[in-house]
């Protein structure tokens, strides 16, 4: 029976190095695809020279530390691929039996809003990942949060956090209060959901409000 079993998980381990070997090949042709047709750095270049691209400087703290604490606290210590969060992740999501967190870096998010859908599949996750070495290789850490909260969306068809702070409360990022950054910061999660409904969205910025309270005092 030891012999059946040892068998057994040698075989399904096998099939997983295979399998993950062919979505990893796929993710690099797809990868490869779309930055044959517009290169990294050209796509940055063209973000940062549109009307409503905003500089990380005329931001306010508030907002940008609240994003790297509710999404990806461990931004500045680790590279595009944080295993350590994955797995955290993939434990919550199991406890709780849905979906209630991601593993992706924000590195990994710029990555996916720069070229791909929200489309979930592997192989588009792959490529992301192949976008994301490549982003982390060629800019700092400021330069990726910069672009981060410059092309995620925040409900109600505003890209970027001009748009959101103008639209939301009608200030200039630099403007915002703490409770208007802590606000946005919780929208891009779930933008859709948060900007049609206030208690959520509220709900929403406790969350964050506790997570900058925690790694702030880090």
């Amino acid at each position: 029976m030891f012999r059946l079993i040892k068998y057994l998980l040698k075989f399904v381990l096998m099939i997983t190095l295979l399998v993950g070997s062919l979505i990893g090949g796929l993710g690099y042709l797809k990868y490869k695809e779309v930055v044959s047709e517009i290169p990294i750095t050209e796509k940055v270049d063209s973000i940062r020279n549109e009307e409503n691209f905003v500089p990380l400087e005329e931001i306010t703290p508030d907002f940008s530390e609240a994003i790297v604490a509710i999404e990806d606290h461990r931004f500045y210590e680790h590279g595009a691929f944080d295993f350590r969060s994955l797995v955290r992740a993939t434990f919550v999501n199991l406890k709780a039996r849905e979906l209630t967190q991601g593993g992706s870096t924000l590195t990994q998010q710029v990555g996916k809003n720069l070229y791909f859908s929200n489309d979930k599949n592997l192989i588009r996750k792959a490529a992301e990942l192949f976008v994301a070495f490549d982003l982390e290789r060629v800019y700092s850490k400021d330069d990726i949060l910069e672009l981060y909260v410059n092309v995620i969306y925040y409900g109600d068809g505003n890209y970027g956090i001009k748009d959101a702070s103008d639209n939301y409360f009608g200030k200039l990022p630099a403007e915002l209060n703490y409770e208007e950054a802590t606000f946005l910061a919780g929208l891009p999660q779930a933008p859709s959901v948060y900007s049609s409904n206030f208690d959520m969205a509220k709900q929403r910025q406790s969350e964050v409000i506790e997570a900058l309270t925690e790694y702030r005092a880090e």
